[in-house]
């Protein structure tokens, strides 16, 4: 066991700042699990017999349900957010990032699903307190400098938000946690929480039975446990917990190589970019095969409207309850029905002649025009605007491909049906497009 330093949280700027970066940190996990599931081989045409293909899909559905429920963590993190007055914070930095922007130990990189991906995401979920080596081979650590922070003491009253050191995703959250009680026990809870629980979301929105409105210090330490316990378990209890069904997977996952040396669950993926990001320092995969390069802009631009109508969800004004639950089953839908199927496409699809044998990886392609649609009679007509571009943009993929992809003509569906449902709820305020 390790002693952990003190969060020192004394102002709500402070608060702010750290679920901010708690929210960052939910996302970027989000989408690691989900670029293993998708990496992952679906069928015996792969080169996997019966009791492989059984273990394979069973590990697809379990990292899959671990993905919803980072989402639900990110969603709590934003209700813990709007409660206190804040806004949802779903921008982060693109992959992969390191100590450079979050403390020493933190490292976020795509990997596909391998003795290295589970050992890395088993450090990322490791209980507080656990001393843990990341994958042996991943040494982004070692080539970038350790972001700068400023110790803190109980003593101080920092006037400016500071970036604080933290070892695990719960530590982080225990010391959310304090500052919610401290900043209580100085302001009361009618002012700390001075949000409505009307504007925040609810299980009925989603579905998802974890997600209460954060109204006092007891909902709020609610909804911080939960995330603490799905993710590194209740306190010496991880079993079932994401720690302990990742290590279940990987004793699994050995046993099965063991058994055959020629095993590999996953397609011989690497994370890729159409261009290379800003925020990225050193080299990254580059996508040659125009094909591929088109089908990823598609995932791109499909994942980058799915923030938007979470954005507009948390962040909304003047939206009746329809238009709320018509905003919310899209991002659902979106994320079932257009972000998995194409992900899970592009992971059989060639990066290009000077990777030879490898397949694109979606990298989740965060763009400086991500913004938020703060005006009702704007918002709408913006997202369906977007979509529609999407969809056409989808329709020239599916025409130009001689071999029409079974994958792309049910997500072109797909995004059209969600399309329609933006349409439809508000065609009052949304003009006629072009096809």
């Amino acid at each position: 066991m390790i002693k952990e330093s003190q969060i020192v949280i004394k102002n709500r700027e402070e608060l702010i700042f750290l679920l901010s970066e708690a929210s960052q940190i939910e996302h970027m996990v989000m989408c690691q699990y989900l670029f293993a599931a998708f990496s992952l081989k679906q069928d015996a045409s792969e080169g996997l017999d019966v009791t492989q293909l059984e273990a394979v899909k069973r590990w697809e559905r379990n990292i899959s349900a671990i993905a919803v429920q980072e989402m639900i963590h990110l969603a709590i993190a934003s209700n813990l957010l709007i409660s206190i007055g804040a806004v949802p914070f779903f921008y982060r930095p693109n992959f992969p990032q390191h100590a450079r922007y979050f403390p020493l130990g933190f490292q976020f990189v795509l990997l596909p699903f391998g003795e290295q991906g589970l050992e890395h995401f088993l450090f990322l979920e490791r209980p507080e307190g656990m001393v843990l080596e990341d994958a042996v081979d991943l040494d982004l650590l070692e080539t970038s400098p350790k972001r700068p922070t400023t110790p803190t003491t109980a003593d101080d009253e920092e006037v400016v938000p500071e970036a604080q050191d933290y070892a695990t995703v719960g530590h982080l959250y225990r010391g959310i946690e304090q500052g919610f009680r401290y900043l209580v026990d100085k302001y009361g809870e009618k002012q700390v929480f001075i949000a409505p629980p009307e504007i925040q979301a609810n299980q009925q929105d989603f579905g998802w039975p974890e997600l209460i409105p954060v109204t006092d210090l007891a909902s709020a330490i609610k909804v911080i446990e939960t995330i603490v316990e799905e993710g590194e378990g209740a306190r010496g209890s991880w079993q079932e917990a994401h720690y302990g069904k990742f290590l279940r997977m990987k004793k699994e996952y050995r046993e099965l190589k063991q058994q055959d040396s020629n095993f590999e669950p996953a397609r011989p993926v690497l994370a890729a970019y159409v261009r290379s990001p800003s925020d990225i320092t050193g080299n990254v995969v580059l996508i040659t095969d125009p094909i591929t390069a088109d089908i990823v802009n598609l995932f791109n631009a499909s994942y980058e409207v799915l923030l938007r109508l979470l954005n507009r969800f948390f962040v909304h004004g003047g939206e009746t309850d329809d238009e709320l639950q018509t905003l919310c089953d899209a991002a659902v839908n979106a994320m079932i029905l257009v972000i998995k199927p194409l992900g899970q496409l592009i992971a059989t699809l060639p990066i290009g002649p000077k990777a030879p044998g490898k397949t694109a990886g979606v990298s989740f392609d965060i763009y400086r025009t991500s913004y938020l649609l703060p005006h009702r009679e704007t918002a709408w007509p913006i997202l369906h605007e977007r979509l529609v571009e999407i969809v056409n943009h989808c329709k020239v993929l599916t025409s130009e491909i001689s071999t029409r992809n079974n994958n792309l003509i049910s997500v072109e569906e797909n995004l059209q049906k969600l399309t329609a449902a933006l349409g439809d709820m508000s065609s009052d305020h949304i003009p006629a497009l072009p096809n």
